[in-house]
């Protein structure tokens, strides 16, 4: 163990929302200090999608701090609960996910998983080695122990069943499966977001009822996308993935609202809590300004997922483009055919969308009424424009996504 208890409790309780109990982690971090015997954390992950952001790493740099703690990390992919998929705030039943689809996910989760953790220590398995070989026999022993109505205090189920919506039989197994993972494994504390708590807690019931110490559940918080109201998420388009390029992944940074920085230095970087002290303080008494300090915030995530001087490169990049207001080095291509053309135009939010400006052409269409689309430096403003286009011309789409037209190319 690297540090006495009450170092390893400020760094664990760091970001937290809660741990459930305080007082039992303290005396398996003492006893852990005492044997020399590293406590097991536990974090499981379904792979329900193909990549991970910046909102998924809350939970991960959770798990690096007890790593460089010296305790013994092990990250389950539910590659076997994936298939039910976790029912946790949904409204109906979800749609379960084919073998392939999992493998696919999962492979992607290893490969990014490992730019947050240490992978010579931390342990990486699959559910499916523990829960694909129970027997029925077994399946209903451990669906024994847990009755129907504690599982509807769940905020989720309770609410469906009073709105007459279905829950699917195979859902109730979700947490009881959760939990298990916790028994296989004999973990000493599990790590999860706050929409966890009920499953965390479901491995704490499950232990006891097989005659295990029972684990510690401790709950992180969801973080914000960068609208600063909602959670991240893909979806929403709020969120900064780990594998975006550098400038990209800067530029996001430093679209987040100013009361959000201390909390992302806080849950998504490994800025210690000296540091952190200091950047709160700083910005408290006016030595530090946000601008500035926002700036910092976006080098460290840069830094964190790519390298120094990625971060260097990218943060010259943003001075340059939205400081300076120049054009960036460098500008992707788009190769209009004549074929697109229709009397020699095209409906601008169909040529965004082709290239790859825009996932839409009604998120296309938004941005142009936004204000936020410019024709070589010209704001568009009528979502029916249609553009002639000419070689060279640069298309501007919000704040980071441009590309430069190359006119007459036939395919």
């Amino acid at each position: 163990m690297l540090k006495d208890v009450e170092q390893q409790m400020e760094i664990i309780k760091r970001g937290t929302v809660e741990i459930i109990p305080e007082d039992e982690l303290e005396q398996k971090i003492r006893r852990a200090i005492t044997t020399g015997k590293p406590l097991r954390i536990k974090l499981g992950l379904d792979p329900t999608a193909p990549d991970i952001h910046l909102g998924h790493t809350v939970v991960l740099q959770k798990m690096r701090q007890f790593q460089e703690l010296g305790h013994e990390v092990i990250i389950i992919l539910g590659d076997f609960t994936a298939r039910i998929g976790d029912p946790t705030g949904k409204t109906e039943t979800r749609p379960q996910l084919s073998e392939e689809e999992i493998q696919a996910n999962a492979r992607t989760y290893e490969r990014q998983i490992f730019k947050i953790l240490d992978p010579a220590r931390t342990k990486l398995v699959f559910n499916s080695q523990w829960l694909a070989p129970l027997t029925f026999a077994q399946v209903i022993e451990l669906a024994a122990k847990y009755t129907v109505a504690r599982m509807l205090e769940r905020e989720d189920f309770s609410r469906r069943f009073k709105e007459g919506l279905p829950i699917s039989i195979h859902e109730f197994f979700y947490p009881l499966m959760q939990g298990y993972d916790s028994v296989a494994l004999k973990a000493d504390v599990e790590v999860g977001g706050t929409d966890q708590k009920f499953n965390l807690l479901m491995g704490r019931t499950l232990q006891k009822e097989y005659g295990q110490e029972p684990q510690i559940a401790l709950t992180m918080p969801i973080l914000e996308g960068l609208d600063g109201a909602q959670k991240m998420s893909k979806s929403l388009g709020n969120y900064i993935g780990i594998d975006e390029p550098p400038r990209e992944m800067y530029g996001k940074t430093m679209s987040i609202p100013d009361e959000l920085m201390l909390r992302y230095f806080e849950l998504v970087t490994p800025v210690s809590l000296a540091e952190l002290r200091e950047i709160s303080a700083g910005m408290a008494e006016g030595r530090l300004h946000p601008r500035d300090v926002k700036m910092r915030l976006a080098r460290e995530i840069v830094a964190f997922y790519h390298n120094e001087q990625a971060a260097y490169e990218a943060e010259k990049e943003f001075v340059r483009v939205f400081q300076q207001h120049e054009l960036p080095e460098e500008i992707p291509e788009f190769a209009i055919a004549s074929q697109m053309l229709e009397n020699g135009s095209i409906w601008l939010p169909k040529l965004m969308f082709l290239a790859g400006l825009v996932p839409s052409t009604s998120e296309g269409r938004r941005l142009i009424q936004q204000g936020a689309v410019k024709v070589d430096g010209l704001k568009i403003d009528d979502p029916a424009y249609n553009l002639v286009p000419a070689d060279g011309m640069i298309i501007r789409s919000g704040k980071r996504r441009f590309v430069r037209l190359k006119v007459g190319v036939e395919s």
